[in-house]
């Protein structure tokens, strides 16, 4: 009698490694598939930052405000359509949020190499781990194998971004409701060391006249946003004071002389339960950097679409 056939080994290590990866993300879910997807991604994002280094800070607001709102999927780079009210036009990104042209681009660069093949969800987690590198931030391994979205909310996202006049105990509260404790949401803040906000984002905190704002810094931002909230609000100021173009740990230094640009920002640090965070974060960057990378991950976690959910979409900006 004939024996059994026995399947190789190899190859039930492979569907294994296949299935798990279809199940859930995983690094390597693109080794495969479209082996240049990282480095024609990465050539993009370097190119884009190159060209102007703040975008650095709009592509890792894009990936973070994309997490928080129906999970990591790609929703928030969805135009608006007769069947659609997308996340654009939501309070928290509109005509702030940025970096869409740059995802269009890199997307339109890896479907030449491999069509169909790498969601814009997946662009979006890269192009921000690629974007902290070309500042001088951190690096980490991007887990990936999202789909996109075919739906965008921007009711859910005028609900779930945290605002920048939010209390602490806000924060501390919409960070959790996504699986981020209080350390993350600290460490994630810390991207604020690059970036520049709105004059309208701060405005009321410039001109309180209260004791959670150093004066001469009130003094100096008011240079670039005057009182009357009719006139400036678009001007921009640095989050950060000191070192805004570079990735470091200057942001939570701030924080300890009242210099933190928005509310949100100086509320991490005003008596409260994170107060010892920044104070850790403001002595050593070697640990923030290495507790911004963890944090980064497991917000990429967030309620991704895996499996047959989703689509891969063709154009980053349209359902197929």
């Amino acid at each position: 009698m004939a024996s059994a056939f026995r399947f190789p080994m190899t190859c039930m290590v492979l569907m294994t490694i296949i299935f798990s990866c279809q199940a859930q993300l995983c690094p390597d879910f693109y080794d495969n598939t479209c082996p240049d997807a990282l480095t024609t991604i990465r050539t993009a994002i370097r190119r884009a930052v190159y060209r102007e280094r703040r975008m650095a800070a709009s592509l890792i607001r894009l990936h973070f405000h994309d997490c928080f709102v129906q999970g990591c999927d790609g929703s928030i780079l969805l135009d608006d359509t007769a069947s659609i009210t997308g996340e654009k036009t939501a309070g928290g990104n509109n005509n702030s949020a940025r970096g869409y042209e740059v995802i269009d681009d890199a997307k339109a660069q890896v479907e030449s190499v491999c069509p169909g093949i790498v969601s814009c969800a997946d662009i979006l987690a890269v192009a921000a781990r690629d974007a902290s590198v070309a500042v001088g931030g951190p690096s980490w391994t991007v887990k990936l194998g999202r789909r996109d979205s075919t739906t965008a909310s921007r009711t859910l996202a005028n609900a779930n971004l945290p605002s920048f006049t939010a209390s602490l105990e806000s924060l501390i509260s919409q960070f959790r409701n996504k699986g981020l404790s209080e350390r993350d949401m600290v460490a994630l803040s810390g991207a604020h060391t690059i970036g520049q906000a709105q004059c309208l984002t701060f405005r009321n905190r410039i001109y309180s006249n209260g004791s959670d704002i150093d004066a001469g810094f009130a003094t100096i931002r008011r240079r670039r946003c005057p009182a009357d909230p009719n006139t400036g609000n678009g001007n921009l100021a640095p989050l950060d004071l000191v070192t805004p173009n570079s990735f470091d740990n200057n942001y939570f230094r701030n924080l300890l002389q009242r210099k933190g640009l928005l509310h949100s920002d100086q509320v991490l640090f005003s008596g409260g339960s994170t107060d010892s965070i920044v104070n850790e974060y403001s002595s050593s960057p070697s640990t923030f950097s290495s507790d911004f990378a963890s944090a980064m991950v497991r917000m990429g976690d967030i309620e991704p679409l895996t499996g047959s959910q989703g689509q891969i979409r063709r154009l980053c900006r349209v359902v197929n």
